[in-house]
């Protein structure tokens, strides 16, 4: 379970850094593929709340960091997007292409809602349009990149062992 919890921290770091430092300075992308909600409902979907859960607060801390937003609201945000959909980790199959695009455009909107529900108790958070281009155009590149980022997390699976995993 550490071993994971490390690699999986390290994958996060690795995303968030190539997001900020790489991704984000492409001129003609107006929006850029939020791979650490995908690495987020991975977690959630493929192992349950409790490494959701845990995957979200750490993916968002390192979006904290690296962002200029209030401190704290990534974490809180991600948090309750990895445990929430972390309830659906026996219903739903992360394999093949189509319910990995499925997962991702459900998370988006999802995280866009938790976004604006969040932004009732606090004025200085922005939230999305849901019907901006800026939005659409995440919601696609989430869509489109999910199948390759959960292929991607499948890799590191074996490291997960059955008799580490932590009770729901």
């Amino acid at each position: 379970m550490v071993k994971y919890i490390c690699i999986l921290l390290s994958i996060l770091l690795g995303f968030a850094v190539f997001e900020s430092a790489i991704l984000s300075n492409i001129l003609f992308l107006p929006a850029i593929p939020d791979f650490l909600l995908l690495c987020v409902l991975y977690c959630s979907f493929s192992y349950g709340r409790r490494l959701g859960e845990i995957a979200g607060f750490f993916s968002g801390i390192i979006t904290d960091f690296l962002s200029g937003c209030p401190f704290g609201l990534n974490a809180l945000l991600r948090t309750m997007l990895g445990y929430t959909s972390g309830f659906f980790s026996k219903t739903f199959s992360t394999a093949g292409v189509l319910m990995p695009a499925l997962i991702a455009a459900c998370g988006t909107v999802y995280k866009m809602f938790l976004l604006w529900f969040i932004s009732l108790f606090y004025r200085s958070v922005s939230t999305y349009n849901p019907f901006s281009f800026l939005f659409l155009t995440e919601l696609a590149l989430n869509v489109f990149f999910a199948p390759i980022v959960f292929k991607f997390m499948s890799v590191f699976d074996p490291l997960y062992s059955k008799e580490q995993r932590l009770p729901l």
